[in-house]
Parts: C-alpha cells; structure tokens; sequence
C-alpha cells in the first residue's frame, strides 16, 4: 500500500508551481507599479508633495 503512496505522490509533483507564482508576483506588481505612476504623476498628489517639500525646507530653513 505504501508503495502505491510514494508513486501517487511522485505523480503529483509541484515543480512547475514556483514558475506560475513568479508569473502571477511579476503580474501583481506590475499592474501597481503602473496605478503608484499613475497616482503621483497627478496634479493633486504633486501639488501636495510640493507643499510638503516646502514646508520641511521652510522649517529647516533652507
């Protein structure tokens, strides 16, 4: 019985799994590379950190 175990579990083999889970990493962090530049390259958000850099200038003394 143990031997037909050992070959059901040989069959069933993840080998191809790490390479699916890169796919979908590579995929996820794309898709918020691509929503984080599409966020700060807009007018509120720079307007903002602009107004925060010069703050901490103005506070600084710079």
């Amino acid at each position: 019985m143990s031997k037909i175990i050992n070959r059901f579990g040989r069959l069933r083999s993840e080998r191809g799994m790490t390479t699916a889970e890169y796919a979908v990493g590579t995929v996820a962090a794309c898709g918020f590379g691509g929503v984080l530049y599409k966020l700060l390259t807009s007018e509120p958000i720079q307007d903002l950190l602009s107004n925060v850099i010069d703050k901490a200038f103005g506070v600084i003394g710079g």
